[in-house]
């Protein structure tokens, strides 16, 4: 702007100001610039100002431009099939407060599908359509379970679009290189000014994604600012070295076991438990080994327990909380986390050569059986030991449908988790066969989609038992919900013959019968529905 331009634009300005004064003030008290005195004065005060906007409008200088937007990036991946394309809308179309949603009577709740169907999409490699990446970056901002695999399905288009609207800033924070100034992986100046300078939820997922393609790297990036980290932000940088942990992270780990925050140290003491190779896991060993023995002088060989007399300062180094829990009684406390620390592969050897079957047989004396048994349950779970987790399930047809050593069903599944895939749907299977579906809903849960046929059969078979004899519907929705996402699609036509409204008994609950045929033909609908989207995902399935 030239001097004059500028000395122009004063002008008028400080004409403006008088004006609005005199308004202000009132035309009695003042009279406007420009203006003689008199009756009129009020009506030349508004021309002079309507004339001074028309000035102010027509002398506005041109603001600088802004920068051009770059254009989105590129996705190399195919294009989904029309099909495809098509399905993702309707499904998207279906979330809540998205207009043609809803769920009503027999429909299949297209919501809960939209899941599946992105797990199917990312496995065939495909990109989204352009179109639909708003849809499906609402849908992403309604539901942090959706986050990864949309985040993953929509591509760098959709951090491009995150960047121009606010309400999308999530995928900015939850997809590694979405920041705005985010360096790449294989950028080491990058990543080291980011993690001296960003924010804390950028660091955060800056040491996740980097963990995941070099761990030392990450670790030792750990390491440079540890000292200097809050305590709570160094328990969740801590909890990231959980992807990928291996021996090489013990040294960092041992280290962390003197941190001044008590959750940092229980913290690392849990990691190196999970290194059956780790020193603690020896130390650990030590303890528990000493407290714990069999005793051979009786009929029958039985473990006897002699739990710690004290929680010294070395135990509590290595992640021992010395103080037990209102109603627990200390010896029993700490003998169980010594236990649940120690590497499972001490027991055979200690307990004289048996496998964990037969360790887990052997009675206990003095009612420490349940301490004893929860102890190595928790090992177990922490350690992911097939052998023991097998031991301590027991058969799925027991009596108390758990072995000796799950007390709960949470912890049954726990253990669940740590069996391939077969041998977790064959044993729950056989749960439900013996016991039926009411206690199965969180077994079911950790079993792997589809469900493989034998589990498919068995759910399907506790259901018609449960439809046949009159039983409260309500009580079995949240299995029936598991079975429209779970059950194999093709299982569809064996339920067929569930579709019609069967007899209800005397005692049945009053329209459970038309409830029954509701759900099965809700059901049938979304196994067909799910078999024809997996149908359009592949590569000739479906003509548009």
């Amino acid at each position: 702007m030239s001097r004059t331009t500028a000395t122009v634009a004063a002008s008028l300005l400080d004409h403006w100001e008088q004006l609005v004064t005199t308004a202000l003030l009132g035309t009695d008290r003042r009279t406007p610039p420009g203006v003689a005195p008199g009756p009129q004065t009020p009506s030349d005060l508004l021309d002079a100002a309507a004339a001074a906007t028309v000035r102010r409008r027509a002398g506005l200088c041109p603001a600088r431009p802004a920068e051009r937007l770059r254009p989105a990036p590129e996705d190399s991946r195919p294009p989904l099939p029309h099909a495809a394309a098509r399905r993702l809308a309707a499904l998207l179309a279906d979330r809540p407060g998205a207009s043609g949603g809803g769920r009503r009577g027999a429909a299949p709740d297209l919501m809960e599908l939209l899941p599946q169907w992105l797990q199917a999409a990312n496995a065939r490699g495909y990109a989204a359509p352009p179109q639909a990446l708003p849809a499906l970056l609402d849908a992403a901002r309604g539901r942090t379970d959706l986050r990864p695999a949309a985040l993953r399905f929509a591509g760098p288009r959709a951090l491009w679009l995150a960047r121009l609207n606010p309400d999308w800033r999530f995928a900015l924070r939850a997809a590694p290189g979405g920041g705005p100034s985010a360096p790449g992986l294989r950028d080491p100046q990058g990543i080291r000014r980011l993690w001296q300078e960003g924010l804390f939820a950028e660091r955060v997922t800056l040491l996740t994604a980097l963990r995941s393609r070099d761990a030392a790297a990450a670790r030792a990036l750990l390491e440079e600012t540890w000292a200097t980290e809050r305590a709570e932000d160094r328990l969740m940088l801590l909890d990231s070295l959980r992807a990928g942990l291996a021996p090489d992270d013990e040294t960092f780990l041992e280290r962390a076991l003197a941190d001044r925050s008590r959750n940092v140290r229980e913290t690392a003491a849990e990691l190196l438990s999970a290194l059956p190779a780790s020193a603690l896991a020896a130390r650990m060993a030590a303890r528990a080994a000493a407290c714990v023995a069999v005793d051979r002088t009786r009929d029958v060989p039985t473990i006897v327990v002699e739990a710690p007399h004290e929680c010294d300062a070395a135990m509590e180094r290595d992640g021992v909380v010395a103080k037990a829990p209102a109603g627990r009684g200390e010896r029993s406390w700490w003998l169980g986390q010594l236990v649940e620390a120690a590497p499972l592969g001490t027991w055979p050897g200690r307990l004289g050569g048996r496998t964990p079957e037969e360790i887990v047989a052997l009675p206990v004396a003095d009612g420490w059986q349940g301490e004893l048994h929860a102890a190595w349950c928790r090992a177990a779970v922490r350690q992911r030991d097939a052998a023991w987790s097998r031991a301590l399930l027991g058969e799925p047809s027991a009596p108390e449908a758990g072995g000796p050593g799950a007390v709960s069903l949470a912890e049954r599944a726990r253990l669940l988790a740590a069996l391939d895939a077969g041998e977790r749907a064959a044993w729950v299977a056989g749960f439900i066969e013996t016991h039926g579906l009411s206690e199965a809903f969180q077994l079911l849960g950790v079993c792997a989609v589809p469900w493989a046929p034998p589990l498919g059969r068995a759910v399907v078979d506790a259901l018609n038992i449960a439809r046949d004899a009159g039983s409260y519907p309500w009580s079995f929705s949240g299995v029936m919900g598991l079975a429209e996402r779970c059950l194999d699609p093709s299982e569809a036509s064996r339920l067929d013959a569930l579709l019609a409204i069967p007899d209800e008994p005397e005692d049945a609950a009053p329209g459970a019968g038309s409830y029954w045929s509701e759900a099965f033909q809700r059901l049938v609908t979304t196994l067909r529905l799910r078999g024809a989207m997996l149908a359009e995902l592949t590569p000739g399935g479906p003509a548009p």
